[in-house]
Protein backbone atom coordinates (compact mmCIF):
# COMPACT_ATOMS: atom_id res chain seq x y z
CA UNK A 1 0.00 0.00 0.00
CA UNK A 2 1.42 2.87 -0.85
CA UNK A 3 2.21 5.51 1.59
CA UNK A 4 0.00 8.99 1.96
CA UNK A 5 3.12 10.96 2.95
CA UNK A 6 6.30 10.10 2.93
CA UNK A 7 8.99 10.84 4.79
CA UNK A 8 11.92 11.32 2.38
CA UNK A 9 12.25 10.46 -1.11
CA UNK A 10 13.62 7.33 -0.47
CA UNK A 11 10.56 6.07 0.80
CA UNK A 12 9.06 6.31 -2.57
CA UNK A 13 11.91 3.34 -3.70
CA UNK A 14 9.98 -0.17 -5.17
CA UNK A 15 6.54 -1.42 -5.36
CA UNK A 16 6.96 -0.54 -9.40
CA UNK A 17 4.56 -1.83 -11.86
CA UNK A 18 4.48 -4.86 -14.01
CA UNK A 19 3.12 -3.87 -17.52
CA UNK A 20 2.52 -6.31 -20.12
CA UNK A 21 3.92 -6.03 -23.38
CA UNK A 22 1.51 -5.85 -26.11
CA UNK A 23 2.76 -4.94 -29.68
CA UNK A 24 6.51 -6.30 -29.67
CA UNK A 25 5.90 -9.78 -29.00
CA UNK A 26 2.81 -10.26 -31.38
CA UNK A 27 2.87 -13.40 -33.28
CA UNK A 28 6.30 -14.07 -32.00
CA UNK A 29 6.01 -15.08 -28.29
CA UNK A 30 3.55 -17.46 -27.73
CA UNK A 31 4.06 -16.43 -23.52
CA UNK A 32 2.81 -13.70 -21.58
CA UNK A 33 5.40 -11.14 -21.49
CA UNK A 34 5.41 -8.57 -18.68
CA UNK A 35 7.96 -5.56 -18.31
CA UNK A 36 8.77 -4.75 -14.56
CA UNK A 37 9.39 -0.83 -15.46
CA UNK A 38 12.08 0.56 -12.94
CA UNK A 39 12.11 3.55 -13.99
CA UNK A 40 8.94 4.30 -11.32
CA UNK A 41 11.79 5.09 -8.72
CA UNK A 42 13.24 8.49 -7.47
CA UNK A 43 15.98 7.90 -9.70
CA UNK A 44 14.26 6.46 -12.40
CA UNK A 45 16.36 3.13 -12.10
CA UNK A 46 16.60 0.19 -10.43
CA UNK A 47 19.40 0.73 -9.11
CA UNK A 48 17.88 3.36 -6.36
CA UNK A 49 16.63 -0.11 -4.67
CA UNK A 50 20.65 -1.49 -3.81
CA UNK A 51 22.38 2.08 -3.38
CA UNK A 52 20.14 2.35 -0.08
CA UNK A 53 20.57 -0.75 0.57
CA UNK A 54 24.21 -0.86 0.56
CA UNK A 55 24.68 2.54 2.15
CA UNK A 56 22.27 1.56 5.29
CA UNK A 57 24.40 -1.76 5.75
CA UNK A 58 27.16 0.07 5.52
CA UNK A 59 26.07 2.75 8.19
CA UNK A 60 25.32 -0.10 10.35
CA UNK A 61 28.50 -1.88 10.35
CA UNK A 62 30.51 1.63 10.52
CA UNK A 63 32.12 1.40 6.88
CA UNK A 64 30.46 4.80 6.29
CA UNK A 65 30.52 7.50 8.95
CA UNK A 66 28.47 10.51 9.36
CA UNK A 67 29.79 13.43 7.10
CA UNK A 68 31.42 10.87 4.81
CA UNK A 69 32.57 10.57 1.12
CA UNK A 70 30.77 8.13 -0.82
CA UNK A 71 33.07 6.88 -3.65
CA UNK A 72 31.83 4.66 -6.58
CA UNK A 73 33.24 3.77 -10.23
CA UNK A 74 29.42 3.60 -11.83
CA UNK A 75 27.73 3.61 -15.66
CA UNK A 76 25.18 6.19 -13.97
CA UNK A 77 22.21 4.64 -12.24
CA UNK A 78 23.81 3.38 -9.32
CA UNK A 79 25.42 6.96 -9.15
CA UNK A 80 22.23 8.29 -9.36
CA UNK A 81 20.67 5.99 -6.52
CA UNK A 82 23.67 6.59 -4.75
CA UNK A 83 23.40 10.44 -4.77
CA UNK A 84 20.03 10.96 -3.64
CA UNK A 85 20.49 8.68 -0.83
CA UNK A 86 23.38 10.86 0.42
CA UNK A 87 21.44 14.34 -0.11
CA UNK A 88 18.79 13.01 2.03
CA UNK A 89 21.69 11.66 4.87
CA UNK A 90 24.25 14.22 4.63
CA UNK A 91 27.29 12.36 2.35
CA UNK A 92 29.22 13.46 -0.34
CA UNK A 93 29.65 12.20 -3.30
CA UNK A 94 32.47 10.85 -6.11
CA UNK A 95 32.23 9.04 -8.89
CA UNK A 96 34.01 7.37 -11.52
CA UNK A 97 32.56 6.37 -15.10
CA UNK A 98 33.81 5.63 -18.20
CA UNK A 99 33.77 8.10 -21.62
CA UNK A 100 31.04 5.61 -23.16
CA UNK A 101 28.29 6.49 -21.30
CA UNK A 102 26.29 9.28 -22.21
CA UNK A 103 26.48 12.86 -21.55
CA UNK A 104 22.55 12.54 -19.88
CA UNK A 105 23.84 10.43 -17.04
CA UNK A 106 26.96 12.73 -16.25
CA UNK A 107 24.69 15.50 -15.89
CA UNK A 108 22.23 14.43 -13.66
CA UNK A 109 24.54 13.11 -11.56
CA UNK A 110 26.47 16.23 -11.08
CA UNK A 111 23.56 18.39 -10.95
CA UNK A 112 22.73 16.09 -7.32
CA UNK A 113 26.36 17.69 -6.57
CA UNK A 114 28.28 14.77 -7.21
CA UNK A 115 31.99 15.00 -8.02
CA UNK A 116 32.21 12.79 -11.71
CA UNK A 117 35.34 12.04 -12.97
CA UNK A 118 35.23 10.50 -16.95
CA UNK A 119 37.64 7.77 -17.37
CA UNK A 120 38.42 5.70 -20.76
CA UNK A 121 37.06 2.59 -21.46
CA UNK A 122 38.83 0.61 -23.73
CA UNK A 123 41.63 0.07 -20.69
CA UNK A 124 41.90 -3.70 -18.86
CA UNK A 125 40.35 -2.95 -15.33
CA UNK A 126 43.77 -3.22 -13.36
CA UNK A 127 44.81 -0.47 -15.41
CA UNK A 128 45.28 2.68 -13.49
CA UNK A 129 43.23 4.88 -15.77
CA UNK A 130 40.16 2.64 -15.94
CA UNK A 131 37.07 3.75 -13.73
CA UNK A 132 37.71 0.69 -11.39
CA UNK A 133 41.46 1.54 -10.47
CA UNK A 134 40.93 5.51 -10.23
CA UNK A 135 37.48 4.60 -7.95
CA UNK A 136 39.79 2.46 -5.78
CA UNK A 137 42.74 5.17 -5.80
CA UNK A 138 40.33 7.37 -4.33
CA UNK A 139 39.25 5.74 -1.47
CA UNK A 140 42.79 5.35 -0.96
CA UNK A 141 43.53 8.98 -0.79
CA UNK A 142 39.90 10.68 0.69
CA UNK A 143 39.82 10.86 4.36
CA UNK A 144 36.35 9.27 5.93
CA UNK A 145 35.30 7.62 2.46
CA UNK A 146 33.83 4.69 1.73
CA UNK A 147 33.71 2.68 -1.60
CA UNK A 148 30.28 1.33 -2.40
CA UNK A 149 31.93 -1.42 -4.77
CA UNK A 150 28.23 -2.72 -6.19
CA UNK A 151 30.28 -5.58 -8.60
CA UNK A 152 31.29 -7.32 -5.43
CA UNK A 153 29.11 -5.84 -2.52
CA UNK A 154 26.38 -8.52 -0.98
CA UNK A 155 24.32 -6.16 -0.36
CA UNK A 156 23.54 -4.90 -4.18
CA UNK A 157 22.11 -8.79 -4.30
CA UNK A 158 20.37 -8.95 -1.68
CA UNK A 159 18.30 -6.03 -2.40
CA UNK A 160 16.97 -7.68 -4.79
CA UNK A 161 16.45 -10.63 -2.89
CA UNK A 162 14.44 -8.81 -0.53
CA UNK A 163 12.37 -6.90 -2.88
CA UNK A 164 12.36 -7.18 -6.20
CA UNK A 165 12.22 -10.60 -5.73
CA UNK A 166 9.33 -10.46 -3.38
CA UNK A 167 7.46 -8.09 -5.98
CA UNK A 168 7.41 -10.40 -9.06
CA UNK A 169 6.41 -12.93 -6.89
CA UNK A 170 3.16 -10.99 -5.24
CA UNK A 171 2.48 -8.84 -8.63
CA UNK A 172 2.57 -12.23 -10.45
CA UNK A 173 0.77 -14.56 -7.88
CA UNK A 174 3.32 -17.03 -8.35
CA UNK A 175 2.74 -17.60 -12.22
CA UNK A 176 5.89 -16.20 -13.23
CA UNK A 177 7.91 -18.85 -14.84
CA UNK A 178 10.67 -17.07 -16.54
CA UNK A 179 12.67 -13.63 -15.73
CA UNK A 180 14.78 -11.95 -18.65
CA UNK A 181 17.50 -9.50 -16.96
CA UNK A 182 20.27 -7.71 -18.49
CA UNK A 183 23.48 -8.62 -16.68
CA UNK A 184 26.02 -5.86 -15.41
CA UNK A 185 26.62 -6.14 -12.24
CA UNK A 186 24.38 -9.49 -11.41
CA UNK A 187 22.94 -7.97 -8.61
CA UNK A 188 19.41 -7.60 -9.95
CA UNK A 189 19.33 -11.31 -12.05
CA UNK A 190 20.73 -13.33 -9.29
CA UNK A 191 19.17 -11.73 -6.85
CA UNK A 192 15.75 -11.71 -7.83
CA UNK A 193 16.21 -15.27 -9.47
CA UNK A 194 17.30 -16.50 -6.33
CA UNK A 195 14.25 -15.74 -4.40
CA UNK A 196 11.96 -16.96 -7.20
CA UNK A 197 13.82 -20.23 -7.69
CA UNK A 198 13.40 -20.68 -4.47
CA UNK A 199 9.70 -20.28 -4.04
CA UNK A 200 9.26 -22.17 -7.76
CA UNK A 201 11.83 -24.13 -8.65
CA UNK A 202 11.04 -24.59 -12.17
CA UNK A 203 11.51 -20.84 -12.69
CA UNK A 204 14.26 -20.54 -15.83
CA UNK A 205 16.37 -17.30 -15.49
CA UNK A 206 17.73 -15.82 -18.60
CA UNK A 207 20.89 -13.32 -18.41
CA UNK A 208 21.44 -11.10 -21.26
CA UNK A 209 24.90 -10.68 -22.92
CA UNK A 210 26.38 -7.69 -25.19
CA UNK A 211 29.16 -9.09 -27.69
CA UNK A 212 32.59 -8.11 -26.11
CA UNK A 213 31.37 -9.23 -22.57
CA UNK A 214 32.89 -12.46 -21.25
CA UNK A 215 29.87 -13.49 -19.56
CA UNK A 216 28.38 -16.22 -21.66
CA UNK A 217 31.42 -17.98 -22.43
CA UNK A 218 32.45 -18.40 -18.75
CA UNK A 219 28.81 -19.59 -18.33
CA UNK A 220 29.36 -22.15 -21.01
CA UNK A 221 32.91 -23.48 -20.98
CA UNK A 222 34.71 -21.88 -17.33
CA UNK A 223 37.03 -20.22 -19.24
CA UNK A 224 37.73 -16.64 -18.93
CA UNK A 225 38.34 -15.61 -22.29
CA UNK A 226 40.18 -11.61 -22.84
CA UNK A 227 39.33 -12.56 -26.32
CA UNK A 228 35.98 -12.35 -25.95
CA UNK A 229 36.54 -8.32 -24.56
CA UNK A 230 36.02 -5.60 -27.66
CA UNK A 231 34.67 -2.37 -27.55
CA UNK A 232 30.79 -2.07 -27.24
CA UNK A 233 28.19 0.33 -27.25
CA UNK A 234 25.42 -0.93 -25.18
CA UNK A 235 25.25 0.65 -21.79
CA UNK A 236 24.30 -1.03 -18.21
CA UNK A 237 24.97 -4.51 -19.35
CA UNK A 238 28.45 -6.98 -19.98
CA UNK A 239 32.05 -6.85 -18.82
CA UNK A 240 35.21 -7.86 -19.08
CA UNK A 241 35.66 -9.33 -15.69
CA UNK A 242 33.35 -11.54 -13.53
CA UNK A 243 31.74 -9.64 -10.32
CA UNK A 244 31.32 -11.61 -7.27
CA UNK A 245 27.40 -10.75 -7.75
CA UNK A 246 27.06 -12.45 -10.53
CA UNK A 247 26.15 -16.26 -9.42
CA UNK A 248 26.29 -18.15 -12.34
CA UNK A 249 24.56 -21.01 -10.91
CA UNK A 250 21.37 -19.16 -10.58
CA UNK A 251 21.49 -18.10 -14.21
CA UNK A 252 20.41 -21.09 -16.82
CA UNK A 253 21.54 -19.19 -20.04
CA UNK A 254 23.18 -16.41 -21.00
CA UNK A 255 21.89 -14.83 -24.67
CA UNK A 256 23.80 -12.17 -26.74
CA UNK A 257 22.42 -9.44 -28.31
CA UNK A 258 24.41 -6.85 -30.67
CA UNK A 259 24.92 -3.18 -30.28
CA UNK A 260 22.65 -2.69 -33.15
CA UNK A 261 19.49 -5.17 -32.04
CA UNK A 262 19.55 -3.34 -28.87
CA UNK A 263 19.70 0.24 -30.10
CA UNK A 264 17.30 -0.09 -32.81
CA UNK A 265 14.88 -2.52 -29.85
CA UNK A 266 15.40 0.27 -27.03
CA UNK A 267 13.68 3.50 -29.79
CA UNK A 268 11.00 0.36 -30.39
CA UNK A 269 9.83 -0.29 -27.02
CA UNK A 270 8.84 3.94 -26.85
CA UNK A 271 7.44 3.93 -30.39
CA UNK A 272 5.53 0.07 -30.21
CA UNK A 273 4.47 0.03 -26.01
CA UNK A 274 4.76 3.70 -24.72
CA UNK A 275 7.35 3.13 -22.17
CA UNK A 276 10.45 5.53 -22.33
CA UNK A 277 13.40 3.14 -21.44
CA UNK A 278 17.05 3.03 -21.47
CA UNK A 279 19.60 0.85 -23.76
CA UNK A 280 19.52 -2.41 -21.15
CA UNK A 281 16.00 -2.77 -21.51
CA UNK A 282 16.32 -2.65 -25.56
CA UNK A 283 19.21 -5.97 -25.22
CA UNK A 284 16.64 -7.30 -22.87
CA UNK A 285 13.68 -7.15 -25.14
CA UNK A 286 16.05 -8.50 -28.06
CA UNK A 287 17.21 -11.06 -25.92
CA UNK A 288 13.32 -11.97 -24.68
CA UNK A 289 12.10 -12.02 -28.89
CA UNK A 290 15.45 -14.22 -29.70
CA UNK A 291 14.20 -16.44 -26.99
CA UNK A 292 11.45 -17.00 -27.96
CA UNK A 293 10.78 -20.97 -28.67
CA UNK A 294 11.81 -21.43 -25.03
CA UNK A 295 8.62 -19.66 -23.94
CA UNK A 296 5.81 -21.53 -24.40
CA UNK A 297 1.56 -20.75 -24.46
CA UNK A 298 -0.01 -20.13 -20.84
CA UNK A 299 3.62 -19.26 -19.21
CA UNK A 300 4.43 -16.01 -17.74
CA UNK A 301 7.98 -14.28 -18.28
CA UNK A 302 8.97 -11.35 -16.72
CA UNK A 303 11.33 -8.45 -18.20
CA UNK A 304 13.66 -6.15 -16.37
CA UNK A 305 12.81 -3.09 -17.78
CA UNK A 306 16.24 -1.31 -15.79
CA UNK A 307 16.43 2.81 -16.73
CA UNK A 308 15.03 6.03 -18.14
CA UNK A 309 15.08 7.00 -21.78
CA UNK A 310 15.91 10.20 -21.10
CA UNK A 311 19.48 9.04 -20.33
CA UNK A 312 19.98 8.40 -23.73
CA UNK A 313 18.76 11.29 -25.92
CA UNK A 314 21.98 11.98 -27.13
CA UNK A 315 21.99 8.15 -28.29
CA UNK A 316 19.73 5.71 -29.21
CA UNK A 317 16.38 7.94 -29.31
CA UNK A 318 18.78 10.63 -31.70
CA UNK A 319 18.51 9.44 -35.49
CA UNK A 320 21.64 11.27 -36.64
CA UNK A 321 23.67 9.41 -33.87
CA UNK A 322 21.98 6.19 -34.82
CA UNK A 323 23.00 6.50 -38.39
CA UNK A 324 26.52 7.41 -37.61
CA UNK A 325 27.03 4.18 -35.76
CA UNK A 326 25.08 2.62 -38.98
CA UNK A 327 22.25 0.94 -36.20
CA UNK A 328 19.19 2.53 -38.55
CA UNK A 329 17.89 0.41 -41.51
CA UNK A 330 19.19 1.89 -44.98
CA UNK A 331 18.90 0.99 -48.28
CA UNK A 332 21.97 -0.33 -50.65
CA UNK A 333 25.60 -1.54 -49.82
CA UNK A 334 26.11 -2.48 -46.35
CA UNK A 335 29.70 -3.75 -44.57
CA UNK A 336 28.82 -7.65 -45.21
CA UNK A 337 28.67 -6.29 -48.93
CA UNK A 338 32.31 -5.55 -48.76
CA UNK A 339 33.70 -8.34 -47.20
CA UNK A 340 31.64 -10.99 -48.72
CA UNK A 341 34.31 -12.23 -51.00
CA UNK A 342 36.83 -12.15 -48.70
CA UNK A 343 38.16 -15.52 -47.61
CA UNK A 344 37.94 -16.62 -44.05
CA UNK A 345 40.83 -15.47 -41.98
CA UNK A 346 41.83 -14.99 -38.74
CA UNK A 347 42.64 -11.13 -38.52
CA UNK A 348 45.57 -9.96 -38.17
CA UNK A 349 47.03 -8.01 -34.87
CA UNK A 350 50.19 -7.69 -33.28
CA UNK A 351 50.88 -7.59 -29.39
CA UNK A 352 52.18 -4.05 -27.77
CA UNK A 353 55.20 -5.24 -26.52
CA UNK A 354 56.55 -6.78 -30.04
CA UNK A 355 59.44 -4.64 -31.54
CA UNK A 356 58.30 -1.89 -34.38
CA UNK A 357 60.32 -3.85 -36.99
CA UNK A 358 57.89 -6.39 -37.16
CA UNK A 359 54.93 -4.22 -37.05
CA UNK A 360 56.35 -2.99 -40.21
CA UNK A 361 57.28 -6.12 -41.84
CA UNK A 362 53.99 -7.25 -41.48
CA UNK A 363 52.52 -4.34 -42.98
CA UNK A 364 54.79 -5.21 -45.89
CA UNK A 365 54.74 -8.31 -46.28
CA UNK A 366 50.85 -8.28 -46.52
CA UNK A 367 50.36 -4.88 -47.88
CA UNK A 368 48.09 -3.66 -44.82
CA UNK A 369 47.74 -0.27 -44.49
CA UNK A 370 46.36 -0.67 -41.14
CA UNK A 371 47.15 -3.12 -37.98
CA UNK A 372 45.14 -3.81 -34.69
CA UNK A 373 47.49 -3.61 -31.30
CA UNK A 374 46.42 -5.86 -28.67
CA UNK A 375 47.13 -6.26 -25.34
CA UNK A 376 46.21 -10.19 -23.75
CA UNK A 377 44.29 -10.10 -26.37
CA UNK A 378 42.32 -7.30 -25.90
CA UNK A 379 42.43 -4.86 -29.05
CA UNK A 380 43.88 -1.54 -27.23
CA UNK A 381 44.90 0.27 -30.35
CA UNK A 382 45.98 0.63 -33.44
CA UNK A 383 49.26 0.99 -36.23
CA UNK A 384 48.82 3.09 -39.26
CA UNK A 385 51.19 3.17 -42.29
CA UNK A 386 51.31 6.41 -42.69
CA UNK A 387 52.42 7.50 -38.79
CA UNK A 388 54.69 4.20 -38.97
CA UNK A 389 56.50 5.52 -41.71
CA UNK A 390 56.16 9.47 -40.04
CA UNK A 391 57.55 7.77 -36.88
CA UNK A 392 60.20 5.88 -38.17
CA UNK A 393 62.02 8.54 -40.75
CA UNK A 394 62.10 10.48 -37.72
CA UNK A 395 63.70 8.85 -35.36
CA UNK A 396 64.75 5.07 -36.95
CA UNK A 397 65.92 3.81 -33.43
CA UNK A 398 61.99 3.27 -32.87
CA UNK A 399 62.39 -0.14 -34.94
CA UNK A 400 63.63 -1.56 -31.91
CA UNK A 401 61.13 -0.45 -29.44
CA UNK A 402 57.69 -1.41 -28.77
CA UNK A 403 55.06 -0.81 -31.12
CA UNK A 404 53.14 0.82 -27.99
CA UNK A 405 55.64 3.54 -28.38
CA UNK A 406 53.87 4.94 -31.67
CA UNK A 407 50.36 3.15 -31.36
CA UNK A 408 47.69 5.29 -31.97
CA UNK A 409 44.27 4.79 -30.81
CA UNK A 410 41.91 1.57 -30.79
CA UNK A 411 40.14 1.05 -34.22
CA UNK A 412 36.05 1.66 -34.14
CA UNK A 413 33.76 -1.58 -34.45
CA UNK A 414 30.66 -1.43 -36.37
CA UNK A 415 28.11 -4.09 -37.18
CA UNK A 416 28.55 -6.03 -40.31
CA UNK A 417 25.08 -4.82 -41.13
CA UNK A 418 26.25 -1.02 -41.07
CA UNK A 419 25.37 0.67 -44.75
CA UNK A 420 27.91 1.89 -46.46
CA UNK A 421 27.75 5.84 -46.35
CA UNK A 422 27.62 5.08 -42.00
CA UNK A 423 31.14 3.31 -42.87
CA UNK A 424 31.90 5.91 -44.91
CA UNK A 425 31.32 9.03 -41.92
CA UNK A 426 33.60 6.93 -39.87
CA UNK A 427 36.79 6.34 -41.48
CA UNK A 428 38.20 9.87 -41.10
CA UNK A 429 41.97 11.04 -40.76
CA UNK A 430 41.63 9.94 -36.69
CA UNK A 431 40.19 6.68 -37.44
CA UNK A 432 41.28 5.63 -41.39
CA UNK A 433 39.80 2.28 -40.87
CA UNK A 434 37.05 0.36 -39.38
CA UNK A 435 37.17 -3.52 -37.72
CA UNK A 436 33.71 -4.59 -38.86
CA UNK A 437 31.73 -7.63 -36.79
CA UNK A 438 30.19 -10.42 -38.05
CA UNK A 439 28.61 -11.12 -35.05
CA UNK A 440 26.17 -14.36 -35.59
CA UNK A 441 29.43 -16.09 -37.15
CA UNK A 442 32.05 -14.22 -35.00
CA UNK A 443 34.39 -12.83 -37.73
CA UNK A 444 35.99 -9.73 -37.62
CA UNK A 445 36.90 -8.08 -41.30
CA UNK A 446 38.70 -4.57 -41.46
CA UNK A 447 37.77 -1.72 -44.06
CA UNK A 448 39.86 1.06 -44.66
CA UNK A 449 38.90 3.91 -47.36
CA UNK A 450 40.04 1.83 -50.51
CA UNK A 451 37.32 -0.74 -49.51
CA UNK A 452 34.61 1.67 -49.06
CA UNK A 453 35.94 3.46 -52.71
CA UNK A 454 36.38 0.09 -54.57
CA UNK A 455 32.40 -0.59 -53.51
CA UNK A 456 31.05 2.75 -54.67
CA UNK A 457 33.61 2.64 -58.14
Amino acid sequence: MTKPICDTILDTIGHTPLVRINRLTKGIVAADVLAKVETFNPGNSIKDRMAVKMIEDAERDGRLKPGGTIIEGTSGNTGMGLAIAAVVKGYTCIFTTTDKQSKEKVDALRAFGAEVIVCPTDVDPEDPRSYYSVSSRLERETPNSWKANQYDNPSNAQAHYEQTGPEIWDQTSGTVDHLVVGVGTGGTICGAGKFLKEKKPSVKVWGIDTYGSVFKKYKETGIFDKNEIYPYITEGIGEDFLPKNVDFSVIDHFEKVTDRDAAIMTSRIAREEGIFAGNSAGSAMAGLLQLAPHFKAGETVVVIFHDHGTRYLGKMYNPDWMREKGFLDRKGLTAKDLVADRQKARLMTIDRSEPVARAANLMTEHAYSQLPVTADGRLVGSVSESHLFEEIVKNPELLKGPVEAIMEHAIPFADISTGVDALAGMLTDQSPAVLVRDFKSDETYIITRWDVIKALS
